[in-house]
């Protein structure tokens, strides 16, 4: 049982939505560190980096990540039964780094159908040593976990130092870059990510005071976006802001503010009229089309406003999502997650869309107001015969993330997951889809989604199915599909699960003692 006392506070919670990571220590002897560093000395310069092997190459790593500091901050962000993610990387930076500027800013290769501005994936940037600038930590770009767009010089670099044990909770979506390493030393960061595995219910931390207290300082303000995360995080699904009768005056100044030269002026005028919300429905028609604006904070802010205004924004970006650009669409859709089941009368119609990226949208917002969806559940099931697979595969996430005790759900994601298997079987079959063109890393895009789906819903149906169509998984081309069955079957414990598990293992164990100078 974890103490509460490790878990995280309602100020460091804040302050992790809006600036998208938190810095913390973990507290472990010094000689764990020098131990691991100097096994993963041994294994970079003798072998070259094991990638997603560093674990089983190096396996008191694990320790890092099983103490209470770890489970408590990562069970705070992501629910008590998070996941590690099988992608896993050790950063070398090498010493005395000539590259100018360091690496090049970034977001990681994301894993959904979708980047969420919800807080599913989270990454632990860990360092096995004293970091300090001058050995070159990885910067980071607080406040813009939330932006497709890299802002530049508008953005604060941070790097963030400390103790060996240090580790940085970063939101999975952060702008982040290697920062040159002008020291003597070897630098080593390990990266490792995780994944939640279902929708909050309740608050995960220690949680005390209902209403956020932003903090000062922040580069752009998203009120609504902000306010979303926060609520959506403490299991609350609030769809309609009414702050009762809105000064007319006010209204007409926010109006013309929306139409501001400066793109700051209109973010907030945006920010504002999502807090008055449906006292302020009459602008949703102008803040649609903010959604088009070329500066992301302040569409964003638009859309999140509607989002909280009632009937009028919920048709507003309804109408975004199915006429407006495919930019406009996708920024409705973030929108549409704030207006939870409110929103899922058109989210049904658009789900007959004659346009794929529509579909899409439409499957992917679903998921994201969780099990408040049930009824869309036949329809989702539905487009599991869409002729897109990018389509397919947002339905197949979707379906994990609502759930149904019924008999419905389960059954057709084990069948995607083998028709998936079917499918990546036939030799020279490829995909024009410019969706499924994207993340080239995962090669069974329909059985990967499938096998997270059915690691989040298995327990639900019959257990001799799902095992079944886990144990085809296991001999998947594609590495993650197999590294989800293991972890869904894992989670089933039934004793058919725990056989196939162990005649699994018995092939596939690593020896982290063997290499190319070992002898037997």
């Amino acid at each position: 049982m974890l103490d509460a006392k490790y878990l995280l506070t309602d100020e460091q919670m804040v302050h992790f939505i809006t600036k998208g990571y938190l810095v913390l220590q973990n507290d472990l002897p010094e000689e764990l560190h020098q131990n691991v560093m100097s096994k993963i000395y041994r294994v970079l310069h003798e072998e070259g980096n094991p990638g997603n092997n560093i674990l089983p190459r190096v396996p008191e790593i694990q320790e890092f990540f099983d103490t209470p500091t770890v489970k408590g901050a990562l069970t705070s962000v992501l629910g008590p039964d998070y996941y590690m993610h099988p992608h896993r990387h050790c950063h070398y930076n090498k010493p005395k780094s000539t590259t100018p500027g360091g690496g090049q800013w970034h977001k990681d290769g994301f894993w959904s159908s979708m980047r969420s501005h919800r807080p599913w994936w989270a990454i632990i940037f860990y360092y096995t040593q004293d970091i300090t600038e001058e050995l070159g930590p990885t910067a980071i770009m607080p406040g813009t976990q939330y932006y497709e767009k890299f802002i530049g010089d508008k953005g604060e670099t941070l790097l963030p130092t400390g103790k060996a044990g240090t580790m940085v909770l970063v939101h999975f979506d952060l702008w982040h870059k290697a920062s040159l390493n002008v020291s003597d030393l070897d630098r080593y960061m390990l990266k490792f990510q995780f994944v939640r595995l279902k929708a909050p219910e309740y608050p995960s931390w220690n949680h005390l005071n209902k209403e956020m207290a932003i903090p000062d300082g922040l580069p752009a303000q998203h009120l609504n976006l902000w306010q979303d995360v926060w609520n959506w995080l403490r299991g609350v699904h609030e769809t309609r802001q009414d702050s009762g009768p809105a000064d007319e005056a006010r209204l007409l100044l926010l109006q013309n503010e929306l139409s501001s030269e400066d793109a700051e002026a209109r973010g907030k005028a945006a920010d504002e009229l999502g807090i008055l919300g449906e006292a302020a429905g009459a602008y949703a028609s102008a803040l649609g089309s903010l959604l088009n604006d070329p500066v992301e904070t302040a569409a964003l802010n638009a859309a999140y406003a509607l989002g909280r205004m009632g009937d009028n924004g919920i048709e507003e970006l309804v109408s975004q999502l199915s006429n407006g650009t495919n930019l406009t669409a996708e920024r409705a859709a973030y929108g549409l997650q704030g207006a939870s089941a409110e929103a899922i009368p058109g989210l049904l119609t658009t789900l007959k869309h004659p346009d794929e990226k529509r579909r899409g949208l439409a499957a992917f917002v679903l998921g994201m107001i969780g099990p408040s969806a049930q009824e869309a559940v036949p329809a989702l099931i539905a487009s599991l015969e869409d002729d897109s697979e990018w389509v397919r595969r947002n339905a197949v996430e979707a379906l994990g993330m609502i759930g149904n005790p019924s008999d419905q759900v389960v059954p057709a994601l084990t069948n995607a997951l083998v028709d998936s298997l079917l499918t990546e079987a036939r030799e020279g079959q490829s995909s024009s889809d410019v969706y499924v063109q994207q993340q080239k890393y995962i090669g069974n895009k329909i059985g990967y989604t499938a096998a997270l789906s059915l690691l989040r819903t298995g327990r639900e149906g019959d257990a001799q199915q799902v095992v079944s169509a886990l144990e085809q998984a296991l001999k998947s081309k594609d590495r993650y599909v197999r590294a989800y069955a293991s972890e869904a079957l894992t989670h089933l414990r039934t004793n058919e699960a725990i056989d196939v598990l162990i005649r699994y293992y018995r092939s596939s164990r690593w020896c982290p003692d063997t290499s190319k100078a070992s002898t037997f």
